[in-house]
């Protein structure tokens, strides 16, 4: 697997979570004799929900709702197939969204 790089995109609502899951990948593929480069925190999407509390007046009582989505990446360079099989082996925690591109 020579100048190949594997990307590996996280996504979570939990930032303890993530950084749990980002800290394991790191410590598979270190152990493994791999080079890492990550983790890598790209900017957290806030979407706000506003709801109105009262059916028919009072506009200005609302209630405000958000959801934050933490992401990072993490890049694996020149990986080796003992890297691909720990890291396929791997299990990470159930809210984490996981996306792996092998360029």
């Amino acid at each position: 697997m020579a100048d190949q790089k594997i990307r590996i995109r996280l996504k979570a609502y939990d930032h303890r979570l993530i950084d749990r899951s980002a800290s394991e990948i790191v410590e598979t593929a270190k152990r493994t004799g791999a080079q890492v480069r990550g983790p890598i925190p790209l900017p957290t999407k806030i979407e706000r929900y506003t709801i109105l509390v009262s059916p028919h007046v009072d506009k200005d009582a609302r209630d405000q709702y958000e959801t934050r989505t933490h992401k990072r990446v993490l890049d694996i360079v020149d990986p080796n197939d003992k890297t691909v099989d720990a890291l396929m082996k791997l299990e990470l925690a159930a809210g984490v969204d996981v996306q792996i591109k092998l360029t």
